[in-house]
Formats: C-alpha cells, structure tokens, sequence
C-alpha cells in the first residue's frame, strides 16, 4: 500500500515538480534504477527515456540536465531523512538517547520504507553513497548555494545539530560534528564494501550495525571532553 509522503523542494530543481504527475513519478522512480544500475557519469537522458519506454523531450520537461535530476534525488532523500528523525525522536526525552536514535536514524534509513511507491529508499541510499556528494562537490556550488538549493541538507545538519547540543550545550562544533555524522556513514559503508582497508568495519549483506556503532563511539567521546 502506497503512504501519501509529499516533499516540497526548491523550485529551481525542476522544471515541473515530477510528484505531481504519473509521468514524473515514473521519472523518479525509474531514473533511481538506472543510476543505482549505471552509474552516474554514464547514466543520460537517453538512456532514461529506453527505459521508460518514453522520450528524450518528456523528461526534459521535467528537469535542465542530469546534474539537477541528481540534486533533487538526493534532496528527496535528505527530506525523507528529516521526517524519519522527526518521526523516530518523537516525545524522547532523554537527549542522549535521542542522539543514539538519530545516528541509527542516519544509518539505516532505506530500511524504513513506507512503501511509496515511486521511491526506492533501499536504492536511493545506494546512490547517495555512491554519487552523493558529486550534488555539491562541483565548480557551480556557489552559485546554486545563492539559489537555496542545498537548504534541505542544512536544515538537516541544523536540525541534528540542535539535538547534539541538547546532549552537551557547551560543545563547540555541533554542526561540524552533524555533517561529519552524515558523511562518515556515508564513507564508510561505501569503504567497507569497496575499499575495506581505509575503514575497521564491515558492513554484510547491507547490515550497518557496525557503523552505527563506529559513530556513537566518536560521537559520545567528543561530547564527553
């Protein structure tokens, strides 16, 4: 059964807003298939319209190039992470036990799948790993930045900043400390399945305990000093 979850995302990521429609949902939902498939630097348009069985020109209705199709995939997926921590931390009142959440949260989000039915969050987490950070990694993130394209992803940091600090309000770096929250577990799955020797865990058969292990180590030790 498909859950009604609607995000609503910076304008200046499409050219109409693909939940809108059934054609844009098929966009979504097939374009993650493909680049999880393919990768990104040989996913394209072209590709994406065989697949769909459709055109080249519908899916440019939707969206300037790939490079944009990827930020709001991502985007979608930084929303689909606040609701999860909003969701998981709610009416937890101990703070540290609400960190522990929120870093499990982080961890195994693809795993809570509400079932909607044009997002695979299992595959979707897959890319973020993998092409993730090619979304603001680039030589035009400035001028994007000027658009509020990457708001979603601080809000999120903002967002479990905020809970960091209710665990120690002296702490000097709760924002450096979120976003190295969200791209350590990024790393290091993606270092235990590709590259094991740069990490100390191991991640099997998409088992993640691990890493959520790895994080709350570092991150209650930093807290502690």
């Amino acid at each position: 059964m498909s859950i009604g979850i609607k995000f609503t995302l910076n304008e200046h990521l499409f050219l109409r807003d693909p939940q809108d429609s059934k054609l844009g949902k098929k966009i979504i939902k097939e374009s993650i298939v493909l680049i999880d498939e393919i990768g990104f630097e040989a996913f394209t348009f072209k590709k994406l319209a065989k697949q769909m069985q459709s055109t080249e020109a519908s899916v440019y209705r939707y969206f300037e190039n790939k490079h944009v199709l990827l930020i709001y995939l991502v985007s979608w997926y930084w929303e689909w992470m606040s609701y999860l921590i909003d969701f998981n931390t709610m009416n937890i009142e101990d703070h540290e036990r609400g960190l522990k959440i929120v870093i499990r949260t982080i961890v195994d989000a693809s795993r809570e799948n509400p079932a909607i039915d044009y997002v695979n969050e299992t595959i979707l987490h897959r890319i973020v790993i993998s092409e993730g950070s090619k979304a603001y990694h680039t030589k035009h993130v400035d001028e994007e930045n000027k658009h509020g394209i990457f708001k979603t992803y601080k809000d999120l940091i903002q967002k479990v900043a905020n809970i960091i600090l209710k665990v120690q309000p002296n702490f000097k770096y709760p924002r450096s400390l979120a976003s190295n929250l969200f791209e350590m577990a990024n790393n290091h799955i993606f270092f235990a399945q590709h590259l094991p020797r740069l990490t100390d865990i191991e991640v099997q058969e998409d088992n993640y305990t691990e890493v959520s292990e790895m994080m709350e180590y570092f991150t209650f030790r930093l807290l502690a000093n």
